[in-house]
Order: C-alpha cells, then sequence, then structure tokens
C-alpha cells in the first residue's frame, strides 16, 4: 500500500448565474469562464468527489482514499462517526453578483429528507471589492409571522442584516439562519459535506433562457430558527506562528495561521487537518519532502501523519481539523 502524504486535489469548477473571474485572476484556478462561481477543494459529494492532484497517488479518488486508508486517512474517532465518509466540503467562492438569500436545514431535518447531513458552515473573506457585503440573520427581532408578512409583501430585503466586509471578516453560519454572500467578495467556505440549500429570494433575477431559479420557501420554513443570538461575526486575534481559533463547533473547528517563521506542527487530534493558503504562500516539509502552497491552493494532511513543518516569509493558513 503506497504510504500516505500531504495530497492536494484537483479543484472541481462550478459555474453559477452569480459567478465572476477571481477565482482564475486572484487563486489561479484553471478556468477560462466568466461565471465560474465556486472550486470544490475537498469534496466527498456524490457526483462530486474529489480526484488527488500530486504524488503517486496522482488520480486516486477521495472515495477510493477512504475505503483504502480509511482511519489513517480520518482518525481513528472520525472513522467511527463517518465511516468511509469524509465529513467537510471546502470550497473557495467568488461572488460577482449577490448569491441568492437562503439557509440550510439542521441534521435531523436534512436526514429525514435528504439522507444527507445539515449544512453548518463558516466564511472567511479573502478579499472583498469597495462596499461589498453579506447578509448574515435579520436586522430586527424575527418571527415567523412577521418574517412571512414581508416574504408575502416581496419586502424582505428590508428586514435583512447587511455587513459591509473586508479581508479576513469570518462568519460563522449555524443552520437556520437566513444569509447570503454580496457580490464582490470572495472568501472561503468549510461546512458539513451537504449540498442541501434552501432559496427563498432570488432578487427577481432570470436565467439565460428567461426562466427564475427554483424557490424553497415551503420547506425553508420549518428549517428556520428565528430565535438564534446575534453571534454570527466571529471576533479573534492574530498571533503571529500560532494557530488562533476562529471556530470551533461539533463539525469543525478551523484556526488561522499567520506564518512568517518555520512552524512546526504536531497532529494530536486524532483527525485528518487541512489548509487553505489565503495569503501569500508556504511551504510543508514532512520526513523531508516538500509540499508548496500557493494563495487559493488547498492540502489535506493525513490523520497517521503526526508530525511536519510550515515556513514563509509571509503567508495565512487556514486550519482546519474535526
Amino acid at each position: 500500500m503506497q504510504p500516505l502524504y500531504p495530497l492536494k486535489f484537483q479543484p472541481i469548477l462550478k459555474n453559477k448565474i452569480w459567478g465572476g473571474q477571481k477565482l482564475q485572476q486572484l487563486l489561479n484556478k484553471p478556468t477560462t469562464a466568466t461565471d465560474a462561481g465556486e472550486s470544490w477543494e475537498i469534496s466527498d459529494v456524490e457526483g462530486d468527489t474529489s480526484v488527488v492532484a500530486n504524488g503517486p497517488l496522482e488520480g486516486t479518488s477521495l472515495k477510493t482514499l477512504l475505503e483504502t486508508y480509511t482511519s489513517n486517512l480520518l482518525g481513528e474517532k472520525n472513522f467511527r462517526q463517518f465511516g468511509t465518509k469524509f465529513p467537510l466540503l471546502i470550497k473557495f467562492i467568488d461572488a460577482k453578483e449577490d448569491l441568492s438569500v437562503q439557509l440550510h436545514p439542521n441534521d435531523q431535518l436534512a436526514k429525514e429528507r435528504h439522507n444527507s447531513f445539515g449544512k453548518t458552515e463558516m466564511w472567511y473573506v479573502l478579499q472583498a471589492d469597495t462596499d461589498s457585503n453579506l447578509i448574515v440573520g435579520f436586522s430586527q427581532q424575527m418571527t415567523q409571522e412577521l418574517y412571512l408578512k414581508h416574504l408575502e409583501a416581496k419586502t424582505l430585503q428590508s428586514i435583512l442584516n447587511f455587513d459591509t466586509v473586508q479581508a479576513g471578516d469570518t462568519y460563522f453560519i449555524e443552520v437556520g439562519r437566513i444569509h447570503a454572500i454580496g457580490a464582490g467578495v470572495l472568501l472561503a467556505e468549510i461546512q458539513q459535506t451537504s449540498d442541501i440549500t434552501y432559496r427563498v429570494y432570488d432578487w427577481d433575477r432570470v436565467d439565460a433562457e428567461g426562466k427564475e431559479r427554483e424557490l424553497h420557501n415551503d420547506i425553508a420554513l420549518e428549517a428556520f430558527d428565528f430565535d438564534m443570538p446575534d453571534n454570527y461575526r466571529v471576533k479573534y486575534s492574530l498571533d503571529s506562528n500560532s494557530s488562533s481559533e476562529l471556530v470551533r463547533c461539533p463539525y469543525f473547528t478551523t484556526n488561522v495561521l499567520d506564518v512568517k517563521e518555520p512552524i512546526q506542527k504536531e497532529n494530536n487530534h486524532d483527525s485528518f487537518m487541512i489548509y487553505m493558503c489565503v495569503e501569500g504562500s508556504a511551504r510543508l516539509e514532512m520526513e523531508g519532502t516538500f509540499t508548496e502552497l500557493s494563495m487559493g491552493e488547498t492540502v489535506l494532511i493525513p490523520a497517521c501523519i503526526e508530525s511536519f513543518s510550515i515556513s514563509a516569509n509571509h503567508a495565512k493558513l487556514l486550519e482546519v481539523y474535526v
């Protein structure tokens, strides 16, 4: 059996009605599309399984890796919980136009309706045009009755919370919270492995054939949590050369590393570790082998790799594990 090593995957690119060109221009993704909206960096979603892009295992699917290496890839506790399913979906998203206003179901509802995980997620902003914003939650206390009143009157925009953002801003999007990525924002998204989205408003736009996209207002209603606290914007301190915590939840932990000199890392989490380069470039070293990581690249460190180092003159990395 081929020994495991830091794994890169071929990006799975998704063209979207709201997509743009930043994935290619800023993150060097292999696309010439003018509407590239998402780059799925690591995916075990059915029909969109990642494939290794580097080293001796190049061309091997993530599904095959999971079935072959099991806990050596995932970690023992993750293998007990998830079996040969990878628990996270890792993306970069470029919104040239506003995304639809939406929310996601919790684990129970997603299991009952779609035989899927729920979709708890987080965002880290890589770049934002002047005055670009994210929609997260409501701008006032909300009830189902008041929400439905505005939805019917087509005045939903008047009760949404708009946050102007810049690079480094971080948001935690729990299931049941209404949200949308605004035009001009490029971000990293870490989420449970799920592609279940309930779209409730799409800015009255139509596709090239003049058709509006489907809305899911009926089934979305049960997924709403109207009593959520306004704790979605993440406050964090950025400490050089150490892992600064952004989000810790039952589904994932995400830290940010501001790398300015070599760091020795020990994996004591009984989990794979993922690094997303969100600024600059870095080099990972393990047992004399090197893996280069440029802005917009993602690497998966299998759980069996217990020690490695990261070096850079200047880089920011998101560090993710379960």
